[in-house]
């Protein structure tokens, strides 16, 4: 039988080049002006799971972009693994950032990733990690090797809150009924160093409208006499954090666990240098919470961060007005026992009691989700560590994630099985950020290490 190192040198130049042809598709489910792209990744999505190998294959309409499902059931005794992914990708914005254009991927050489990585929007969120339990897939296929059951659900609308993933995962229990939920879309610490994710933080999010006057004013006959939304935004928002860097929205902190010493210690293990870090992001100092480090700031604590804000004039040249208009997107991650609803209604509420009464606030919720944590003790992660270990040498370090999969709760919640995070991006891979990149070395090992996690678990079961 071909080995899965064998069958990757044989195919590499293929699975690259499908991986890129895949990555020219502007799949960005947040504009509607690119609703037919994103129906033609799923078209594509779902042929690379029919020549991969599935009995079945599908397009599930849904209220809004399909999800792509197919299935391998080779004995119902067997376990049944559930892969789950993204096609859709976030905006490109801002374009002029890009050293390349975000659609026409290439290949480039890094300090991180001497073997080279694809440069495009997706390449490592979601798109590449995706695209890997394919290809896995297909040699498990090939070879006649594939231990268990296999299904896959890769949906169109994680950016944009999965909004119809959750009535589809309600109606379709039976379909999807599964031992393990196997998903790539987290990072690891380095390709030296792999982690597997066990926590996940929840989200709040939410846009605000502070309104002033009924129109614009000149800033030299009204300025002074009346409130300047743009000017008592900031203010607001700057009041959300105290000196220690403290959320201030009463009962914020009410339902977060902290963490034990312990607990603390073993996060610390994990090989961090704060100078690199620093020097990575051009910055001369770290900033967050007073009392935790900064991977517990960016893992373990609750945050709130302004997305984004805009209001008046911001063309070319000046034009002296007080805006009538102000607003700006609001994100809070969450950690274990939040709940994210009555998070962004302890906002919402703080938000307009703080508000003076010379403006008007509209606060608008838009998505969020709970936390997630895995246990280690679980047989998921157990096969993911031995499969980690067999292709990269080293053991697994369990890792919290700050960032947010919504839908991982959801899984659990509605069809009572556990998700196990096994990403092979990297902290550097600037995911949602201009130049995003996936490295060629992390795709191909991905590919190689999949296979073994279906062995190991069917071997756990």
């Amino acid at each position: 039988m071909q080995s899965v190192q064998e069958f990757i040198q044989v195919n590499k130049n293929r699975f690259i080049n499908e991986l890129i042809e895949l990555l020219k598709l502007p799949s960005i489910s947040a504009d509607p002006a690119y609703k037919s792209e994103v129906l033609k990744t799923a078209d594509a999505v779902k042929k690379a799971l029919e020549l991969a190998g599935c009995q079945t294959v599908e397009l599930c309409q849904t209220s809004g972009y399909p999800i792509v499902y197919g299935e391998h059931i080779i004995d119902a005794n067997l376990p049944t693994v559930l892969v789950y992914g993204h096609y859709d990708v976030q905006p490109a914005d801002p374009i002029e950032l890009w050293h390349s254009p975000p659609f026409e991927p290439i290949i480039k050489e890094t300090e991180t990733h001497p073997d080279g990585a694809i440069f495009a929007r997706g390449a490592c969120d979601d798109k590449g990690q995706m695209y890997m339990h394919i290809k896995a897939f297909e040699y498990l296929i090939q070879s006649n090797s594939l231990p268990c059951n296999v299904k896959f659900m890769i949906e169109g609308e994680e950016e944009v809150g999965s909004v119809s993933l959750g009535d589809f995962v309600k109606a379709n229990k039976e379909k999807l009924k599964n031992d393990v939920i196997l998903i790539s879309d987290t990072g690891m610490i380095s390709n030296s160093q792999p982690s597997i994710t066990t926590g996940l933080r929840g989200l709040s999010y939410v846009e605000v409208e502070v309104t002033g006057p009924n129109r614009d004013l000149h800033s030299g006959l009204y300025g002074g006499a009346v409130a300047n939304p743009i000017n008592i935004l900031t203010q607001m928002i700057a009041s959300l954090h105290d000196e220690n860097n403290h959320i201030t929205i009463p009962r914020f902190y009410d339902k977060v666990i902290e963490l034990s010493d312990e607990e603390r210690a073993e996060m610390a293990k994990a090989p961090f240098s704060l100078e690199d870090y620093k020097n990575a992001l051009d910055i001369e100092d770290v900033h967050g919470e007073k009392g935790y480090t900064t991977n517990e700031r960016n893992s373990i604590r609750p945050t709130l961060d302004v997305n984004g804000i805009w209001g008046g004039y911001i063309g070319e040249g000046a034009k002296t007005v007080i805006a009538s208009k102000a607003y700006a997107k609001i994100s809070m991650r969450l950690v274990p026992n939040q709940d994210w609803e009555e998070i962004t209604q302890l906002f919402q509420t703080h938000f307009e009691n703080i508000a003076p009464k010379s403006v008007q606030v509209k606060v608008t919720p838009h998505h969020g989700g709970k936390a997630y944590v895995t246990p280690i003790d679980n047989i998921g992660y157990l096969a993911a560590s031995k499969a980690y270990h067999k292709t990269f040498g080293v053991p697994v370090i369990p890792q919290r994630s700050g960032g947010s999969i919504p839908i991982v709760a959801l899984f659990e919640e509605e069809l009572e099985s556990k998700s196990i995070l096994m990403g092979f991006g990297l902290d550097s891979d600037a995911i949602h950020s201009p130049n995003e990149h996936y490295g060629i070395f992390n795709y191909l090992k991905g590919i190689e290490t999949i296979p073994y996690f279906y062995q190991y678990f069917t071997e756990l079961f």
